[in-house]
């Protein structure tokens, strides 16, 4: 059985990868997958002329973050507009009430869910079972995972971390299922299990890859068809995202598209595309009564304000990252105890959850830079490795929460003499020799580094705050 996830904090980055690099069993695990994940992508991009479509990917996601604040009052407009009720949540805990309202109001009991990595940021599952509402995944990846009283290993195929025989053991102690290694007919028990359970909840949870705000549509994408069954087949639905992932065009959607599911799987399409611009309307037979759209900050709108770290929030989700970084295809996603793991998640963590709490997540990179050639949105992740290194030790803007903190004079010290010895060639040559005396004292972050301009910290104002303000620049 796989480690319980409540031993994997971010604090704990060097303890858990050194446990997953001793455990054959990860590493042959991640090894198979990644493999095989690498070759799929590269064979799907085979006949694609590549850097011109990650270049257009990465142009329509910088327009968008470009004009944020005016798309979310569009996409709220709109959505309103066709029936779907819009809330905002400044953090996790206000998305997780707005959500928890929701569902009481209607006398839920239970809700089903489709594969959204925001619920898992906001806790949702834990907050509503403190609620009383029982709260099921119905990817079977996240189901795996909740049965084994595990979180995510990796944002696109959460169960990647467990073999065909761990899985089989999952589900014959937790469901009754026969052993077996038959993957079909696993799938099929799973399938029959959650069936039932699609029926009979009162609530439907999503996520959303994007939301378009021209038409005030919600776009998700799947293949095994339960995000269908969860946004049509209860009631009520409730789709939960993160205010970045809005796109001006219904036209942006499918270059991003043809990059999410090439880079995550390497499928040319996926199995289903759903589009949600409304619930139910009168006279079709199904569909929600209600749709809710929650849009969660939670710490974006800093990224947001930084010229630099505002790269970040292109990302897609694709995980292409994380299959080609050579630190998280050896220690696997839980060993850096976040919701994020590998170098998306080492640059978006440290900002959710601050740098006092994720100093080592930015240094969980090799800097060789594969995960920046493979980003289908372009996103520079081994500059913003490098910017939050510098942050994590006080030194660059300090934008980040917690930047420098818990660091102590010593350490500082430290930090200085490796970096001038990193940008001084000869200097580091003729310090070979005593390398190892110096070792007590050198910190875990060590890399190459450049100056970086200062510059005081701006204020962390909600966009949705900001809309109300723009808008008046604008009239005046």
């Amino acid at each position: 059985m796989s480690q319980p996830v409540e031993t994997f904090t971010p604090q704990q980055f060097h303890r858990q990868s050194r446990e997953a690099l001793a455990n054959p069993q990860i590493r042959a695990n991640f090894r198979k997958a990644m493999d095989g994940l690498m070759d799929k992508r590269r064979d799907a991009f085979a006949e694609w002329q590549l850097e011109e479509l990650r270049q257009l990917g990465a142009n329509i996601r910088l327009r968008a973050l470009a004009h944020l604040p005016d798309l979310l009052e569009q996409l709220e407009a709109r959505c309103e507009a066709n029936g779907i009720r819009v809330h905002w949540a400044e953090d996790g805990e206000q998305a997780c009430r707005i959500v928890t309202d929701i569902c009481q109001r209607h006398g839920a009991r239970s809700v089903i869910k489709g594969k959204s990595m925001v619920s898992e940021e906001m806790h949702l599952n834990a907050h509503l079972e403190k609620a009383g509402i029982e709260a099921l995944e119905s990817d079977l990846g996240e189901y795996l995972v909740q049965l084994n009283e595990q979180t995510p290993s990796h944002i696109i195929m959460p169960a990647i971390h467990l073999n065909t025989d761990e899985i089989s053991d999952i589900m014959h102690d937790n469901t009754g299922t026969e052993r077996t290694r038959d993957v079909d007919a696993m799938t099929a028990a799973a399938r029959a299990q959650l069936r039932e359970r699609f029926m009979a909840a009162d609530v439907g949870v999503s996520g959303v890859n994007f939301a378009v705000a021209e038409t005030g549509t919600l776009c998700l994408v799947e293949n095994e068809g339960n995000g269908r069954m969860t946004t049509t087949v209860p009631p009520v639905h409730i789709a939960v995202t993160g205010i970045e992932k809005v796109v001006e065009h219904l036209a942006d959607v499918p270059p991003l598209y043809a990059l999410l599911t090439r880079s995550a799987t390497g499928q040319h399409v996926t199995t289903y595309f759903n589009m949600i611009s409304s619930p139910r309307r009168e006279g079709e037979h199904d569909g929600p009564r209600e749709v809710h759209l929650v849009l969660v900050d939670n710490g974006r709108s800093n990224i947001y304000q930084d010229d630099e770290l505002l790269d970040t929030l292109r990302c897609i989700r694709c995980g292409a990252c994380m299959n080609h970084c050579p630190v998280y295809t050896r220690v696997g996603g839980h060993s850096y105890g976040t919701t994020y793991p590998g170098p998306i998640g080492s640059i978006l963590m440290p900002h959710l959850m601050g740098l006092d709490a994720t100093r080592d997540l930015p240094t969980a990179s090799s800097l060789c830079g594969a995960c920046g050639e493979v980003c289908p949105v372009k996103i520079p992740i081994p500059d913003l490795l490098v910017r939050l290194r510098r942050e994590a030790v006080g030194e660059g803007r300090g934008n980040v929460p917690g930047a420098g903190s818990k660091r102590t004079s010593k350490e500082v010290a430290a930090w200085k003499s490796w970096q001038w010895l990193a940008t001084h060639p000869s200097a580091w040559r003729g310090a070979t020799g005593i390398i190892g005396k110096l070792r007590g004292l050198a910190p875990a972050h060590i890399g190459p580094w450049t100056e970086y301009r200062t510059a005081p910290k701006p204020a962390a104002v909600p966009l949705h705050r900001l809309i109300k303000q723009y808008r008046k620049e604008d009239r005046s």
